[in-house]
């Protein structure tokens, strides 16, 4: 629509007319509400009542399992396999990552980004006898369990000392560069 003198007033921020609608009615909220979001509200109050339906979907939203290969001097074979576990979150529904932590028993909440937080696990342990359990026994339902399946793999591998020559490493590093796509390749 083009703006006419009568339109810039109509809409104006600024216009005499008071609404006929209750303050409340139709409104969306942003920043500086005094409404909450209903559905964080339950959340918010209870979030040690986490169950493992809800954890797979909340997964299936919004973790990532990733595989890091750095170079690392130090290391036998001069590189460094990092498998991790991660679920990101804006700042203000940390109570969700604290409550994954307290379920599964590991794992750290820390600053991200900005204004996001995350819930990582590292520790080969935690991963192999506590994350990988949990999904083997409760199945992602999306496209991310392919992306699980390759991690669960490399688990294995490194779990038979596979990431510590070369020849592993380059197998650890052709499953890890097929996660994370957005597709089945």
């Amino acid at each position: 629509m083009r703006e006419t003198p009568h339109t810039a007033v109509r809409y104006s921020l600024r216009s005499d007319r008071r609404s006929q609608n209750p303050a409340d009615m139709g409104t969306i909220r942003r920043e500086g509400s005094s409404m909450e979001n209903p559905q964080r509200l339950y959340v918010q109050t209870h979030p040690e009542k986490l169950n493992a339906q809800w954890i797979v979907g909340f997964v299936d939203g919004e973790g990532c399992f990733y595989v890091g290969i750095n170079p690392h001097p130090e290391m036998t074979c001069q590189f460094q396999v990092l498998p991790e576990f991660t679920v990101v979150q804006h700042r203000r529904d940390v109570q969700l990552l604290h409550a994954l932590k307290k379920f599964f028993g590991c794992g750290v909440v820390r600053s991200n980004h900005g204004d996001r937080m995350a819930y990582r696990v590292r520790g080969l342990n935690h991963l192999s006898e506590r994350i990988v359990p949990f999904f083997e026994q409760h199945p992602l339902k999306s496209k991310k369990r392919v992306d699980f399946a390759r991690f669960r793999k490399i688990l294995r591998l490194i779990s038979q000392g596979k990431h510590l020559n070369l020849q592993g490493i380059e197998e650890i590093r052709a499953i890890a560069s097929t996660m994370n796509t957005g597709s089945v390749r």
